[in-house]
């Protein structure tokens, strides 16, 4: 079964958006992909904020953590279909996240997926705008 991150897995990022395909709303124009162990690790520690319409894409994981961590984040866990099944909203430093069946997490500023009408149920896409 191909992911719904295939594109992004082969291809340059630029160009590429997150998109909620029930809604046809773009959820993030800039996206970040942490597939290999060393950005996985990386995430999103060292930064003061993430700008919003930028999403980190960690695969393959199902649970992250938020140790020492700036700022709060919105976490959303992903099928490799690319359908959410879990949201949580504004997660501040110094916690674990996860979900049983989740092939990706996607990262956000907090507050980015209610901005963007996202949640648990509907599917995301990556492709070109």
């Amino acid at each position: 079964m191909a992911s719904f991150l295939s594109p992004l897995q082969n291809a340059d990022a630029s160009g590429l958006v997150l998109r909620n395909q029930e809604t046809g709303a773009v959820v993030a124009h800039q996206l970040l992909p942490a597939f290999d162990s060393a950005a996985r690790n990386a995430g999103l520690l060292g930064r003061h904020s993430l700008d919003p319409g930028t999403a980190m894409i960690i695969a393959p994981t199902n649970a992250v953590h938020t140790f020492f961590m700036r700022f709060p984040i919105d976490i959303a866990f992903v099928r490799k279909d690319g359908c959410i099944l879990k949201v949580r909203e504004g997660v501040p430093a110094w916690r674990l996240a996860a979900a049983w069946g989740a092939y990706a997490v996607v990262e956000m500023a907090a507050g980015s997926f209610e901005m963007a009408g996202t949640g648990p149920g509907d599917r995301l896409t990556v492709e070109r705008p």
